[in-house]
């Protein structure tokens, strides 16, 4: 079978580029739906940023406009980054590590006051340490298979 530079088949994407760009589209998703009434309670409750928006994504994560926008952007630059395999690692990889420090964020200040800006509750806490993990990891696990078709590189399956 022919195989392009990178020692995939032609037309066929890295896996780290495969979960990146499925990463981006979940969050810009996410962004887009965090707007719409019933997919989000209380959304008559929702404040441009900070703490007091009552507005639930899923009726479980609290969002702001603000919290909306900044998923939306994220999976925007996600989606752009992808289009490379060095941008789809600095994605996975960089954003895991930006959500667990969000995490660690969102458990250290004071939920009732103006630090939490974006806002975040429990829900979003333990989003944001799955989300950390899972990213970092696949920006990690997949960048070694780049080169490889997306499948790890054994040398007994050589031709």
């Amino acid at each position: 079978m022919a195989r392009n530079a990178r020692g995939a088949p032609p037309g066929r994407k890295p896996g780290v580029q495969f979960a990146a760009v499925a990463a981006a589209g979940i969050f810009a998703l996410v962004g887009v739906l965090g707007f719409i009434p019933g997919i989000t309670t209380g959304y008559g409750d929702m404040t441009f940023a900070g703490h007091h928006s009552e507005a639930r994504l899923l009726g479980l994560f609290q969002v702001s406009i603000l919290h909306n926008a900044l998923h939306l952007g994220f999976g925007l630059a996600g989606l752009v980054l992808a289009r490379t395999v060095a941008g789809a690692r600095i994605f996975l990889a960089g954003g895991g590590a930006l959500y667990l420090g969000l995490w660690l964020y969102g458990f250290a200040i004071d939920r009732e006051s103006v630090l939490n800006f974006i806002p975040v509750n429990d829900a979003d806490n333990w989003l944001h340490l799955a989300l950390g993990f899972g990213m970092l990891a696949l920006g990690l696990l997949l960048s070694n298979q780049v080169g490889t078709g997306g499948r790890l590189d054994r040398p007994f399956d050589r031709p």
